[in-house]
């Protein structure tokens, strides 16, 4: 009886959901005991003011909700499979030293960025200081993405205005945000 309450309790711990582009699907697919994607977001939703349907567009955009995500290697001499890109890492492609800032500030020294409460954790953190340092609506999607994808820097100074392909993908996630804000309505 107590394994067979681990196993439902520790059921979807590390496997990616199925049906992505459906957040109530997701949720239904991470409601163990213990990992408890929709409680988690919730969560962060309600510590950093950033909607859920935000948070988890992020999420889904940065790595398909896959646990261990990472940048592809660039090749050596076209084919040799060399160093990778950048070393964001996990569900929120959270680079290293934005994520050591994260644990430093919110007191989380344990936390991982392939644990999905943490990594949504930091997306609610990194979009609540977009809000407050740059003054972005927190229901601004749009800006949000743009954002955490640019870096707070280049954020500010604008240097996205110029990449077509980064607001195209912003784009995206602010719809991909709407469509799970229209289907929140109807999760249980």
């Amino acid at each position: 009886m107590v394994l067979v309450a681990l196993a439902l309790g520790l059921s979807g711990c590390a496997t990616r959901p199925h049906s992505i582009n459906n957040v109530c699907a997701v949720f239904e697919q991470q409601d163990g005991w213990i990992t408890n994607w929709q409680r988690s977001a919730k969560a962060a939703e309600r510590q950093h003011g950033i909607p859920m349907a935000i948070l988890m567009a992020t999420i889904r955009k940065e790595s398909g909700f896959q646990s261990n995500a990472r940048p592809p290697r660039t090749k050596l001499l076209g084919f040799i499979p060399w160093k990778r890109q950048s070393s964001a890492y996990g569900y929120a492609q959270a680079l290293d030293g934005t994520w050591e800032q994260h644990k430093r500030e919110r007191g989380g020294f344990s936390a991982s960025r392939s644990k999905f409460a943490d990594a949504v954790d930091f997306v609610g953190w990194y979009h609540g200081k977009t809000v407050s340092t740059y003054g972005v609506a927190p229901n601004d999607a749009h800006s949000l993405y743009l954002a955490y994808y640019s870096g707070w820097s280049a954020f500010g100074k604008g240097s996205w205005r110029s990449n077509a392909s980064l607001k195209r993908t912003a784009r995206d996630t602010a719809l991909m945000a709407q469509s799970y804000e229209r289907q929140m309505a109807n999760c249980r």
